[in-house]
């Protein structure tokens, strides 16, 4: 595991342990383990009564701890059956949920995996490797209007209806090379900042995965079960996922618009749960500058405060 602590460094573990370090004892589940930091940073802030539970749709990211045994437990599973996994631990009311919505740098950097359009790989994309559906089922089978709907949707991309047609014109595509050089061919106007094919996969990889569902019924699910005084913390990467969480705390929280440092609810609505941030929290220029992945990260959280 230190080498992987190494290799993916966790985005904005300053902040997630300040949140997160202070909760009362019990389990504390990281939903998306990923590389493991920031599950190996709260095991080692959090005391011997606290438990640390990591979940990923991975297994070769739960193969790499398997056997370690310890206050990290790693186990393979969709935060979207958070509820059905926590039962299934034993775990009735978690004092700690943790989101990272984030790719990890290994699936990011294996061309196997076919997450990236800078290194040749097969269009896959799947984060559960088990998952039926593949990146390739989408480019090479979906119509050009279904195509352009979920480029569009999941990517924000205004040449949504371009990258579909040229998709469906430059068929069969087997590589994502192959597929960037199509997507960079049919983006039209001013130079944009980043590579053209970006938002295309990021699309197609959401796709893919289901995972603004997942997000939906994953967020639901550790809000439902989370302890008196447990806190709820998450991290997105894109205005999509962003804006769905902050819909989910902001429902939370019912209303309440006191600041997140008053100690108790002072505007009469006295809600189940309180926010901890100020808007979204994002990363120091410190950061950015030697994690430059963690640039668009956003960090917002709650703390439940009442049954």
């Amino acid at each position: 595991m230190t080498q992987d602590r190494e290799y993916h460094r966790p985005v904005m573990a300053g902040v997630v342990v300040a949140l997160l370090g202070s909760v009362p004892p019990g389990v504390v589940v990281d939903a998306t383990f990923g590389g493991g930091g920031h599950a190996e940073e709260l095991s080692r802030v959090l005391g011997p009564r606290h438990r640390v539970l990591g979940i990923d749709r991975d297994p070769t990211a739960v193969g790499r701890v398997e056997g370690r045994g310890g206050r990290l437990q790693v186990i393979h599973g969709n935060f979207a059956d958070l509820a059905e996994l926590l039962d299934r631990e034993g775990v009735q009311a978690p004092v700690g949920v943790l989101f990272d919505f984030g790719l990890s740098s290994r699936q990011l950097d294996e061309p196997a995996r076919g997450f990236s359009f800078r290194h040749r790989g097969p269009l896959d994309m799947r984060m559960d490797p088990g998952s039926e559906i593949t990146a390739h089922t989408l480019v090479n089978e979906y119509s050009v209007a279904d195509l352009a709907t979920l480029i569009r949707r999941f990517g924000e991309e205004p040449s949504a209806d371009g990258i579909a047609a040229a998709i469906v014109r430059s068929r069969p595509i087997e590589d994502t090379v192959q597929l960037a050089e199509v997507i960079a061919g049919a983006v039209r106007g001013p130079r944009r900042r980043g590579h053209p094919a970006r938002r295309t996969f990021q699309a197609l990889r959401m796709a893919v995965n289901d995972e603004l569902a997942a997000i939906d019924t994953g967020l639901d699910q550790a809000l439902e079960h989370l302890a008196v005084d447990g806190r709820c913390v998450a991290i997105s990467y894109h205005s999509l996922e962003d804006r769905l969480v902050k819909q989910k705390m902001a429902g939370a929280t019912a209303g309440c618009i006191c600041p997140p440092d008053l100690p108790v609810c002072g505007c009469g609505v006295s809600p189940k749960f309180r926010l901890l941030t100020r808007g979204a929290e994002k990363p120091d220029a410190t950061e950015v500058a030697s994690n430059p992945r963690a640039r668009s990260a956003r960090l917002r959280a709650v703390a439940r405060v009442a049954a």
